[in-house]
């Protein structure tokens, strides 16, 4: 039996492996994002779909370790003095709009016929957002570190804090069969997680840092990855037991362990776990969703999802914008937050057991929330597609206009700044254009001129004085607009020298049967005086390795010739190898 149901346990898991190794990647091939790619997987497994897994809510509450190990590494980089200059944020953005939210979306639930407490428990859960589906998308898109994405973030520890009140309140819902707690008990239960929080406090500013050092000198890898677990769990389970959120238990000795030297290193050992558990965890809100409670009360339901994301949405917008956010910025947070989250649950089954709502409640409400969560990535690709990029600013920004010189450099990054060096250390009168304001901007307070225009259309090349130039260098990181530029130079100024820096070795080819008169790889000198040093290292004299070097320009200069028509290469150029000069 214990054989069978071993071999039963490792079907599920295979299962579940083979479930995300095939919808990830296929979703993220078509944009859809990893998240909804795990909820899929979920879905298609589970009961309603091919029935291979029946999850009885074990595996969800497992698989939120991933979203407790998620917490502890945004903890990790977020230092405590960091933490307190978010604390506006924290405290100020998170209870306006957890107030807000909570109000109108109770209205909602009124609206609907419900009572006043079952609205409120409905509502208040519902202004829960999912910690692990915002933070996985905005890890996704670089944005945590983002000014953005960290209001974003102080709002979701904020509502991880709500919990605690949040379960306090409905216990005094409970009705009179429902013995609720007397006020000793509810005292009691403050005081305890009051101490939990002290005592993780004091753990992580007197004991963390000597454990690791202790540890760190055994020099056994697999123990400091144990001990990085031990702090993770540890302090997950002591915020659970205190009735707080694990998540904000793991977030906290993050923070505590941010200043410590050993932070990368614990980063490292709980970056694999994380990434599986959290993976897991939306393929458990997959698996939990109940097609037939869907089924059974579609209307509600439906409605239920579109009003209450709706309302939540718009709140969070308002407030943003309120509290001096910019529009973009107000409607990608109220996208991204407009979901109910995993703590919904914690608190509909409080509310469950408490008699504060019913079987029939507890199951529609758990169904919206799922339903919300899975629609958010959705929400968010049809945002990103059908959105308006916002336009840059040209406030202190000139439009390039009969610019003067002997020389034009289009696109001014890093490439642009070191070629400018040589013809401004020659005498030479240069000028300057590139169609990012902001490098504009940052070019001016180092005192270079640098005009607004891309260089990619003929009408800003003409505008910019092209037929008066005796030479362009081309420094856009943009393979086609280099290529596009080059067609421009010669349709309207031909007798001006085109130099172009190449995006790679095909880029090259293409830019040579264009014509361009210097082509430049932007990678090869690099590489070639990295490969140089490699063999002095290995013992070589001088003259030795440039030798090998020589050897290898050749080489490769032989084989460019041949992937370009008419065999243009001779001499110096065969020498040079990274470059093509066009012949006269």
């Amino acid at each position: 039996m214990a054989a069978d149901m071993g071999g039963g346990g490792l079907v599920q898991v295979l299962t579940l492996l083979g479930a995300a190794v095939v919808a990830v990647p296929l979703f993220r091939k078509l944009g859809l994002g990893s998240v909804l790619g795990y909820l899929a997987a979920g879905l298609a497994i589970g009961p309603f779909g091919l029935g291979l897994i029946r999850d009885d809510g074990t595996l969800l509450h497992v698989a939120e370790l991933g979203v407790v190990m998620f917490l502890f590494v945004i903890g990790l980089e977020m230092r405590p003095s960091h933490l307190w200059g978010l604390r506006r944020q924290i405290f100020g953005l998170g209870s306006v709009q957890i107030l807000v939210c909570g109000l109108l979306l109770t209205g909602v639930g009124r609206a609907f016929g419900f009572s006043l407490p079952v609205s409120f428990v409905s509502a208040m859960g519902f202004v829960l957002t999912s910690t692990a589906v915002v933070v996985q998308i905005l890890g996704e898109r670089g944005d945590i570190a983002q000014p953005a994405g960290q209001k974003v973030v102080s709002v979701l520890l904020f509502e991880d804090l709500m919990i605690v009140p949040l379960l306090l309140i409905v216990a005094f819902l409970a009705p009179a069969g429902a013995a609720p707690r007397e006020a000793g008990e509810v005292f009691k239960s403050i005081g305890i997680a009051a101490g939990a929080l002290a005592a993780l406090i004091a753990a992580g500013l007197w004991l963390l840092n000597p454990l690791f050092r202790i540890l760190a000198r055994a020099q056994a890898r697999e123990v400091m990855t144990a001990a990085a677990l031990l702090v993770v769990l540890g302090a997950a389970v002591l915020m659970e037991k205190s009735h707080l959120s694990m998540a904000m238990g793991a977030f906290m000795a993050g923070v505590l362990l941010s200043e410590s030297s050993f932070r990368h290193q614990l980063e490292a050992d709980i970056e694999p776990f994380r990434g599986l558990l959290l993976g897991l965890f939306f393929l458990a809100v997959g698996l939990s969703l109940r097609l037939d409670v869907v089924l059974a009360n579609w209307p509600l339901i439906c409605a239920g999802v579109i009003a209450m994301m709706a309302v939540k949405g718009l709140c969070i917008y308002a407030v943003a914008r309120v509290l001096r956010s910019s529009r973009a910025e107000a409607l990608d947070r109220a996208i991204l937050m407009a979901q109910g989250g995993e703590f919904a649950f914690v608190l509909y089954q409080a509310a469950n057991q408490g008699q504060v709502i019913n079987d029939q409640v507890n199951a529609n409400m758990t169904a919206i929330i799922v339903l919300s969560m899975v629609l958010t990535p959705l929400v968010v690709l049809l945002h990103a597609r059908l959105a308006r990029k916002p336009r840059p600013s040209l406030d202190g920004v000139e439009p390039a206009q009969d610019l003067k010189g002997c020389a034009l450099i289009v696109g001014f990054g890093r490439v642009g700044q070191i070629a400018s060096q040589g013809l401004l250390a020659s005498g030479a009168e240069i000028s300057i254009i590139d169609h990012d304001p902001e490098v504009i901007r940052n070019a001016e307070k180092y005192g270079f001129k640098v005009y607004y225009g891309d260089g990619a259309r003929g009408d800003v090349l003409r505008a910019a004085g092209l037929e008066h130039m005796r030479a362009i260098l081309v420094c856009v990181d943009d393979k086609d607009a280099a290529t596009r530029i080059v067609e421009n130079v010669h349709d309207i100024s031909p007798q001006t020298k085109v130099l172009v820096r190449a995006w790679d070795r095909e880029h090259a080819v293409a830019l040579v049967k264009q014509d361009a008169d210097y082509v430049v790889r932007e990678t090869f000198e690099s590489a070639m005086l990295l490969g140089r040093e490699a063999v002095r290292a290995l013992g070589a004299s001088d003259p030795e390795a440039d030798a090998y070097m020589q050897e290898v320009r050749r080489r490769d200069a032989e084989r460019f010739a041949l992937e370009t028509t008419g065999g243009i290469f001779a001499g110096r150029d065969l020498i040079l190898g990274n470059m093509a000069k066009k012949q006269p």
